[in-house]
């Protein structure tokens, strides 16, 4: 019974994460396949597929994506603190004061408010924000770990075809890195925009990303 409720309770995020892995293993013997091609095409010996999960072709594709979605989720979560749009369920209502409900008093009022939440201080400003932080700390690791599988990857194709081998700074300076960074980086932000223009026109029954049904077009927020 309780290990039911607990599927249920957490239904949709073990769900995410069960795609997430399926996906990924799925990119993974893709990738060994595609890579392997790539071997034989150059005169090369195929790789197995453990060591395929460990070269930098396979880590500079995941996180070539991970930083752009964690780029458009931080840059998301601050923006929607801060900028409105009419009609959007993804928007704050328009004209709807500040209140001090959740400050440190009302926290302490309520019965299991977060303990960061019930401080003064630092450690409250840093809980207030620790969201955005956190996924501004996750794109900033995955841009390192692109940069670093990518260079990895570029000096061996520069290996092959007898060229010079290049540091880390003179790759994250060169155009290819760039390109590889900001067609995913638009694409995300495309996504998001997309979602917030759509949801003011168009419904789904039963979803929080959505107003309900009979609700107005230009009703904004309150999801």
């Amino acid at each position: 019974m309780h290990l039911r409720r607990f599927f249920y309770e957490n239904s949709l995020s073990l769900v995410m994460l069960g795609l997430f892995v399926l996906f990924l293993y799925g990119q993974s013997l893709a990738g060994w396949f595609a890579f392997n091609h790539d071997q034989k095409d150059h005169q090369q010996p195929a790789i197995s597929y453990a060591a395929y999960l460990k070269s930098g072709h396979f880590f500079e594709a995941i996180f070539e994506n991970w930083e752009s979605e964690f780029l458009q989720m931080g840059a998301y979560v601050v923006l929607t603190a801060f900028l409105r749009q009419k009609g959007s369920p993804e928007s704050r209502p328009l004209d709807r004061k500040e209140t001090k409900e959740d400050g440190v008093s009302a926290a302490r009022r309520r019965a299991h408010s977060p303990w960061a939440a019930r401080q003064y201080g630092w450690v409250r400003t840093i809980y207030e924000n620790s969201l955005t932080l956190a996924l501004f700390l996750l794109f900033i690791l995955s841009f390192i770990l692109h940069a670093v599988a990518g260079q990895h990857v570029f000096n061996e194709e520069q290996a092959l075809h007898g060229g010079e081998a290049v540091t880390l700074s003179d790759y994250v300076m060169a155009s290819q890195f760039w390109f590889e960074s900001f067609q995913n980086w638009q694409s995300e932000f495309l996504s998001v925009g997309t979602l917030i223009l759509l949801s003011i026109v168009l419904r789904q029954k039963a979803s929080p990303q959505s107003k309900p049904v009979s609700h107005p077009h230009g009703e904004t927020g309150d999801k």
